[in-house]
């Protein structure tokens, strides 16, 4: 006679058990080997574009990949090319290993100087393209890092992000290149980590470009505080159509051309993929960091040769949607902005690009070009007053 039901019952039971026992065993195992690894402190790496950085926990559920969707990128665009050979720095920060992704651009005649780049908010090191082939025809050597939390550099589930530390990793960065001295140019939110570099920096730093920087005004003032949660949440509500409609209005004056679609797709690409979350999560972090961190107050005390190209339509001002009617009329005056920075900032040349936005570098790339390339050429001296 076979075996009773009750028996049938306790053998599948335990079958059951084991089955549940094994398969925690690999997890265990898995984890284990994941946790043995990661690049050690100040590595220096070249990699593929196709090489990507670990997923941190807790902003993913997926236990499998998750299925895309045409034009999707995932946080670290390891299947976006750049106009040139990306290569990978691999340091420690805040106790975790993180990359951060850069472009070295040697030009074919060497002037023997070399020009950062530092890009910004809603951009990677990718949109400097032109501005990299017209310095490296002029004889400069151009780096242009992607900042932790940005392009393809690490999105760190956990970050104290300060445009000091930015500033400390460009520089642990540049050391490893052996750079030691550099013009920096920055845009935008790039414009307030070229400014803080500066101040920390004024010994490796031959000349400052600031092209429409934020920062020049303290919004904090007259516009409420936004918590990191409720950045977090506009983040995820972004479709690229809503990223479309932030650039048009915002940097176009209501226009659009066809040429400006290469600058949305990264923005775009990510807002498809299902590790959103990650990419949203440190947007919502940097919107905090340059909310609380102007760097108006401390013009006065940058004293390298600087230069402010300063795009006249612009009126970009973070938070002003959510300040009062009369206090968001004032802000992102830029005309005035750029008149007053030029005032603090001893031995500034101020340039005014008339019916020109936030992005002088696209809208008017000759204009850029013809007022950069000679103030990075020639010979200057800072502490004077004067244009």
């Amino acid at each position: 006679m076979g075996p009773s039901l009750e028996a049938l019952a306790e053998i599948s039971r335990r079958m059951r058990a084991h089955a549940r026992q094994a398969t925690q065993s690999v997890a265990l195992l898995i984890l284990a080997a994941g946790c043995a690894g990661g690049p050690s402190s100040l590595v220096h790496t070249a990699a593929s574009d196709t090489e990507s950085v670990t997923a941190p926990t807790g902003l993913t559920t997926a236990a499998t990949p998750a299925k895309t969707v045409d034009g999707a990128l995932d946080p670290e665009l390891t299947s976006y090319p750049y106009p040139f050979p990306v290569q990978f720095f691999s340091f420690t920060s805040q106790r975790q290993a993180l990359r951060m992704a850069y472009m070295d651009v040697a030009p074919a005649r060497p002037n023997g100087r070399v020009v950062l780049l530092l890009h910004g908010k809603n951009f990677s090191g990718a949109y400097w393209e032109p501005t990299i082939r017209a310095l490296g025809e002029r004889g400069f050597r151009v780096v242009v890092p992607d900042q932790v939390g940005f392009g393809k550099s690490s999105k760190p589930e956990a970050y104290q992000f300060t445009f000091q530390a930015l500033a400390e990793n460009t520089r642990a960065l540049l050391d490893s290149l052996g750079v030691e001295r550099v013009s920096v140019i920055g845009h935008s939110m790039g414009g307030m980590l070229a400014a803080r570099w500066t101040l920390m920096m004024p010994k490796r730093t031959e000349k400052l470009v600031l092209v429409n920087p934020i920062g020049l005004e303290d919004w904090k003032l007259v516009v409420p505080y936004r918590s990191v949660d409720a950045w977090y949440q506009q983040e995820l509500a972004a479709t690229p159509e809503s990223i479309r409609e932030y650039q048009r209005t915002s940097y176009y004056d209501g226009t659009w051309k066809p040429e400006y679609e290469r600058l949305i797709e990264i923005q775009a690409g990510w807002s498809r993929h299902p590790e959103f979350k990650r990419v949203a999560w440190n947007a919502a972090l940097t919107y905090d960091m340059i909310f609380t961190q102007p760097v108006v107050y401390e013009l006065q005390h940058i004293a390298v040769s600087t230069l402010l190209l300063i795009g006249q339509r612009d009126r970009t001002a973070l938070g002003k949607a959510w300040a009062s009617k009369e206090a968001a009329g004032t802000l992102g005056d830029y005309p005035a902005l750029g008149r007053k920075a030029a005032q603090a900032i001893l031995g500034s040349r101020l340039v005014e690009l008339g019916g020109v936005g936030h992005l002088p570098q696209v809208e008017a790339f000759e204009a850029y070009r013809d007022a950069l390339v000679p103030f990075l050429e020639a010979g200057g001296t800072a502490g004077k007053r004067g244009r």
